[in-house]
């Protein structure tokens, strides 16, 4: 999974640049697909965050 900047990067050189996929594929160097994955997805991917447990985390 890429980063939340390179996501960002990726849906600013397609919404504000206007750069096809192809574009921005050969520009940043990844796959096309993720490219297009992140480029035309509407939504930002969430990033799980798990509780932590055990003796060495106090439950609140």
């Amino acid at each position: 999974m890429l980063a939340m900047s390179d996501i960002n990067c990726i849906k600013h050189l397609r919404n504000n640049k206007g750069l096809s996929i192809t574009k921005i594929q050969q520009t940043l160097k990844i796959n096309w697909r993720t490219a297009k994955k992140y480029a035309d997805e509407e939504q930002l991917p969430t990033t799980k965050i798990s509780p932590k447990k055990g003796m060495m985390h106090d439950e609140n």
